[in-house]
């Protein structure tokens, strides 16, 4: 194909954005609460567990190995209650990851998490989290997550537990 070298590269179609697949769980236990953890590498940033789903796998599996690898729960100790998709978010300033993904795109996973803290390693493989707790879905706060996260987190939350965060 030959292009017309008078015609602005603006009017071109820009690359389609590529986004990873990625998975996140929010561990939820008998009581109502919910784990979030701190980044070790970002003080007061708190999230869920979530992680890319490799060449291969499915989501399914990506969850459980994800979650055995960041915080050292076995699967044995989820029951998924829920699962919903197509969450996405762009990485901010042009950042790509692996090259090729400007971003990412979740499936969220609610478990019902039935171990007990001492089930929980943040040591287990690579260290990503400094400390975990677990709190009231409705206690969630917005500006722990990076701000190009926060509408996903605030679909996230409306979602799974009908809670508008601000």
């Amino acid at each position: 194909m030959v292009y017309d070298q008078s015609v602005p590269d603006a009017l071109f179609p820009a690359d389609p954005i590529l986004y990873r697949p990625n998975v996140a769980a929010i561990l939820q236990r008998e009581d109502g609460k919910i784990l979030v953890c701190e980044r070790i590498n970002i003080k007061g940033a708190w999230q869920f567990p979530q992680g890319g789903v490799d060449d291969g796998e499915t989501a399914d599996q990506a969850l459980f190995r994800e979650l055995q690898e960041e915080i050292g729960v076995r699967r044995e100790l989820l029951e998924v209650l829920s699962t919903r998709g197509g969450y996405r978010y762009a990485f901010p300033k042009g950042r790509l990851k692996y090259g090729i993904y400007a971003g990412q795109e979740q499936t969220y996973y609610l478990c019902r998490y039935t171990g007990s803290d001492a089930d929980i390693d943040l040591c287990a493989t690579h260290q990503e989290f400094a400390s975990f707790r677990w709190i009231e879905p409705r206690e969630f706060q917005l500006d722990w997550t990076p701000k190009f996260k926060r509408n996903v987190y605030r679909q996230v939350m409306k979602d799974f537990f009908s809670l508008d965060l601000l």
